[in-house]
């Protein structure tokens, strides 16, 4: 018989055997009706089967590979980010090819020296970054020695301009002789490479600004330029310089600006004596007059005269006696008039001139008198107005 058939029976039998098993209902659903057959076909198609979701196990393999796949990217990333941050080797100067348009390697700058990938920067020159910049402090003493050689060589071309000593063209060999035997080479050393290289920088600079030459034996000579000289010349020379050049000019011009100047003053000094002698003259005259009324009326007993040298050392100045032309001037105008009368006289025992007022009565008194009483009615007038102003208003009308 076969096997599967013999199973297959044993197991209906036993089936059959067992008593069917009865289903204990919920008191608590007994009175719903059972469901329907289509109901459960309904739920039993919506719910997910069991296959879908993984296990916790699958789950937690998931979660690692996850892991593991995100620190690799990381890990990744890392690495190529540096590697691209380290830099790129320098370019050797000797190689042929043309590293300018190379990616393996950065060209050379500048003031470097690249050798191996490796940069240094030349004397003089401090490394900064990838490039080669200039040294301040080289930089500043340069421009110190430079500044020393340019004032000792204008120095010694002012010196020949305006004295004429010293020398126009200075050897530069010489120079630098002197620049070294200067303080800055104690600080800094004769033979320290730092102060060769700026003493070869402050040469660059020099012969850049001044004016140079070859001689016939190779020596370079520097002299200062005519622009840049001035500022070394002292404030007299520039004077003496400026007026030798402009001598053809000013030489006339002063001539004839001193030559107006005294014609100017000439005529000055005409005015001022013939204005200073006529007022001298009218003293004159009215001290004459009133000697010769004053004679008169006191019987003939006075003189009627005054001695010419008395009257001048009475009405002059001590500054206007020293002036003899001015006194010349009085005598003049003296002579000239016909009312008086000189003549000469001897007054104990010497020879004097003597002036006297000749004419009877008293024209010159009574003119004199008419002026005085035209002044003196010009005072009171004047007084009367600054009095009238300075009155109240309604004291004026009262008056009036």
């Amino acid at each position: 018989m076969n096997p599967l058939l013999k199973d297959k029976s044993t197991a209906i039998k036993s089936t059959m055997a067992s008593p069917p098993k009865r289903r204990i209902k919920n008191p608590r659903y007994s009175t719903t009706s059972s469901p329907s057959p289509s109901s459960i076909r309904t739920s039993s198609s919506t719910q997910p089967p069991p296959s879908l979701l993984p296990s916790k196990t699958e789950f937690f393999k998931l979660i690692a590979v996850v892991s593991i796949a995100v620190s690799v990217a990381i890990g990744c990333n890392y690495v190529v980010k540096f590697s691209s941050l380290q830099p790129k080797p320098f370019c050797d100067r000797d190689t042929e090819f043309d590293y300018y348009s190379s990616d393996v390697c950065d060209p050379c700058p500048s003031h470097g020296i690249c050798y191996q990938g490796k940069l240094e920067c030349m004397s003089g020159y401090i490394r900064h970054g990838r490039s080669c910049l200039e040294d301040g402090d080289i930089n500043e003493m340069a421009k110190n020695l430079a500044k020393m050689a340019e004032s000792h060589v204008c120095e010694s071309y002012s010196q020949y301009l305006c004295k004429g000593m010293d020398k126009v063209w200075i050897q530069g060999n010489e120079l630098w002789n002197n620049m070294d035997k200067l303080k800055l080479t104690e600080d800094y050393g004769k033979d320290n490479t730092t102060y060769l290289y700026a003493k070869q920088r402050a040469m660059e600079i020099v012969y850049n600004l001044l004016e140079t030459r070859d001689t016939n034996i190779g020596i370079k000579e520097l002299k200062c330029p005519e622009l840049l000289v001035e500022h070394y010349k002292p404030l007299s020379c520039c004077i003496r310089l400026w007026l030798l050049e402009r001598a053809l000019f000013l030489i006339p011009f002063c001539a004839l600006l001193m030559g107006c100047i005294l014609i100017l003053l000439r005529i000055r000094r005409r005015h001022y004596l013939s204005v200073r002698a006529e007022e001298l003259y009218e003293q004159v005259c009215d001290t004459l007059e009133e000697t010769a009324l004053t004679s008169r009326s006191v019987n003939g007993e006075g003189e009627p005269w005054i001695v010419a040298s008395w009257l001048r050392d009475n009405i002059l100045t001590p500054r206007e006696r020293r002036d003899p032309l001015l006194w010349k001037k009085v005598e003049e105008l003296v002579q000239e008039d016909s009312r008086l009368d000189q003549y000469p006289k001897m007054l104990k025992g010497e020879a004097k001139v003597v002036w006297e007022w000749q004419v009877e009565g008293a024209l010159r008194s009574s003119g004199k008198k008419k002026k005085k009483k035209g002044e003196m009615d010009k005072q009171k007038w004047s007084e009367n107005s600054n009095l009238g102003s300075n009155q109240d208003p309604r004291s004026r009308l009262k008056a009036v």
